[in-house]
């Protein structure tokens, strides 16, 4: 009986801490729009510099009526959401086996590992023009930069993940009759799970966060577009709409990875 006790309140003590932390969030975001509604009432700035959060919700209903420069806020949404999903569905069916592979075999990670250590620390716009004049001006180019973008934080989580296993499990293995493929498959892989949505997660920030530079040139809808034209005419109620639905958005993708982790990689955390 006792065990059982022990579990019971293990399990009630977490659901409290869940519960504190949850009204911890909601406190701090109240927080946050009460001091910019306070700001904002008191007209400390301009509406220029910072639009009252009225202004911003009754703009976000305008466009979400009439929309903004001919298109609707579904296609600005759904054609950024293309590009960065598209990236990102290459940057998972690429960097993961490619970053497995770097970390399992010296050989690999030489061919790959100084590519990605060279373009890695530049920022996106200094390579951007290029692949414009690459790929063109269409979607192409702006899928590729997302796609760098998000390459590099999920290799390197790839290659950390193998190289934290435990040599152990692999001598175990053999010893067990497996053969190269077999670890690979069976031990690497799994065990290199936690490391790898960790990289995604990271991927898919970074590469949101160059969605505003890859639709700088020649778009025409997108919420990062959105935003920076927005910027050129000083539409600052505009902008802080743009901003807030990439927020959210962000919060939404990365709670759709969390629960696919979740589900996937049950025991992280357990060890």
């Amino acid at each position: 009986m006792f065990p059982q006790t022990l579990q019971t309140r293990i399990k009630h003590s977490i659901k409290a801490q869940l519960k504190i932390e949850h009204l911890i969030t909601l406190l701090t975001v109240s927080a946050v729009f009460i001091t910019w509604y306070i700001v904002t009432d008191l007209k400390i700035f301009s509406d220029v510099i910072i639009p009252s959060p009225w202004k911003v919700y009754k703009t976000f209903i305008d466009i979400i009526a009439e929309g903004y420069k001919g298109s609707a806020l579904s296609r600005h949404l759904l054609d950024s959401l293309e590009r960065l999903l598209t990236a990102f569905g290459l940057v998972c069916i690429t960097a993961v086996p490619i970053g497995l592979l770097s970390g399992y075999s010296s050989k690999v990670r030489a061919v790959f590992e100084p590519l990605v250590e060279f373009y890695r620390p530049l920022p996106p716009l200094a390579y951007y023009t290029m692949l414009v004049i690459w790929m063109g001006i269409g979607n192409s180019s702006k899928i590729m930069l997302l796609y760098l973008a998000g390459f590099a934080p999920v290799y390197l989580a790839c290659i950390s993940g193998v190289m934290k296993i435990k040599q152990d499990y692999i001598y175990g293995a053999y010893t067990l009759g497996a053969n190269k493929y077999q670890i690979f498959f069976y031990v690497v892989f799994p065990s290199c799970l936690p490391d790898i949505f960790t990289g995604l997660r990271t991927a898919l920030g970074f590469s949101y966060t160059t969605l505003v530079a890859a639709e700088m040139v020649a778009a025409e809808t997108g919420i990062g577009w959105m935003v920076l034209d927005a910027s050129k005419f000083l539409l600052s109620d505009v902008i802080f709409v743009g901003i807030l639905i990439m927020g959210v958005t962000g919060i939404i993708l990365d709670a759709l990875l969390k629960f696919i982790e979740n589900r996937l990689v049950p025991w992280k955390g357990k060890g």
